[in-house]
Parts: structure tokens; sequence; C-alpha cells
């Protein structure tokens, strides 16, 4: 995989910097977002695959993208494919700060070292070519605005961008809500980034996949199964809920 064109996971973060105060928005969720963005981005680059609501690897060969690679690796070692929400519920220590420092190394924002209430050392980060910014907007706003349905990698960008609750921070008070409101609609453009997406706000909701059955037990008395998020990621009736504030406590584990 060239360098030549940027990962999901660095326009999605991208995306969530401010250019005024040098922090990123959505700070909790855009851990879990870019968990997800990187499933996206493997399965574009023909790595993994979804089935149902698992991932399975379909190809283990590197991608010479380091980040990408250890992520890779770990689905790899699960011997079996896992649940979409499980892999993003799980521990994501540092991979925000991970990507920071990566944009940081590839030239893409610089750091600023600062103090907060004159004590604590903080550190913000600012783009170092805000045209690269304004570039992944512009695609967003296009979508948007035209409602014709994006490229791939578009279609995924904007569904994990709604998921992690930047719609807001994208287009902020009531002049953006229809804005708000078709950003949402773009989930439905993508399979593989609306399963992500869905399965990134079922972790902030505290809701666990639940296995569909199979035809054999059907009709047994049981009760229904519960929607599982390849059902709702593929279903071209469902309009995805934006995720509540104060996630559940899946969501909180991974955030601290």
């Amino acid at each position: 995989m060239g360098r030549s064109r940027r990962t999901i996971p660095e326009e999605l973060l991208l995306l969530a910097l401010d250019p005024t105060t040098g922090t990123t928005a959505q700070p909790q969720s855009l851990d879990l977002g870019l968990a997800g963005a990187q499933l996206v981005e493997l399965a574009l680059a023909g790595r993994i695959a979804p089935d149902g609501d698992r991932i399975a690897v379909v190809m283990p060969r590197p991608t010479g993208d380091p980040t990408l690679d250890s992520a890779l690796e770990l689905l790899r070692r699960r011997g079996s494919p896992v649940r979409a929400v499980h892999w993003i519920g799980g521990p994501r220590l540092g991979l925000r700060q991970t990507y920071l420092s990566h944009l940081e190394r590839c030239g893409m924002v610089h750091a600023v070292a600062g103090q907060m209430c004159g004590v604590l050392p903080t550190t913000r980060y600012q783009a170092t070519d805000t045209a690269i910014s304004r570039e992944i907007r512009s695609r967003l706003d296009s979508a948007i605005r035209t409602g014709v349905p994006p490229d791939p990698r578009t279609a995924a960008l904007a569904a994990l961008a709604h998921a992690v609750g930047l719609g807001k921070h994208l287009y902020p008070g009531n002049e953006g809500r229809s804005s708000r409101s078709r950003l949402r609609d773009l989930i439905r453009h993508d399979p593989m980034g609306g399963l992500v997406a869905h399965a990134v706000m079922d972790v902030q909701n505290g809701v666990a996949a639940q296995p569909r059955r199979s035809p054999a037990t059907a009709g047994q008395g049981a009760r229904p199964p519960a929607r599982t998020t390849a059902r709702a990621a593929t279903d071209p009736g469902r309009v995805p809920m934006q995720p509540r504030r104060g996630a559940g406590a899946m969501a909180r584990a991974v955030a601290h």
C-alpha cells in the first residue's frame, strides 16, 4: 500500500482535529472510530472481508502500513472471524495518539507544547497543510450537496464521521441540521462502512451484538434474536441513530 493515498483512519483524525484549539473533537468515540476505520481500510486493501456480522481475514499479507499491519496481525491471531462490535469494543488505549504521532512523522501535523492551568503539560496538534483537510471536507460536502452516491472511501468516511459524532463539529448549529441529516444518510452507500459504523454506535450505546439464529432453530418458541450489526448495516430501511451522550460501560472502558 503506497503512501500516495491517505488512509481512512488518517482522514477521520484530520476531520476531527480542530484547527483553532489543536484538539480532537469527540475524543472518546474517536478512538472507537479509528479502530473501525482500520477495518474499513483493511477491507478496501483486500485483507479482510465481512462474514455476516463478523470480520474474517482473507489475505494475511502485510499492507506495508505498520499501524494497519498490527491490527491485521491481531485479527489473524484470533484464528476465526470476530464480531465487528467485539473487535471495536476491545482495548484501544493509545490508538488516537499513535495516529497523531504517525501524522506528525508524515508531516501532516506538528505538535505544539503547552500547559494546562500553568502546570500540567499538554500537547496540541496543528495541521501543517490545511489544503489536505479542506480536500477531505470538500469530498464530504460534495456528497452531501449533490446527493450523488460517493465513492466507497468517502462513503465509509462519512459513515464513521457520523458514528463518532462529528456531525455537530463539521456542521454546527441549526443551519447545519440538514447537512448532518444527509451525512447520516451517506452511511447507506458502503456496506462495510455501514457495518463498522453501526458497530461503533453499538459499542457506545453498550449494545452487544447477538448471533443470528440458524433456520433450523427458527420457530421453536424462543425469543426473536436481537438485531445484528450486519443486518442493520445492510438494511436500507434502517435510519441510523446519533450515538447517545454518556456512552455505556464498554465505551468508558475503551476510553480509559
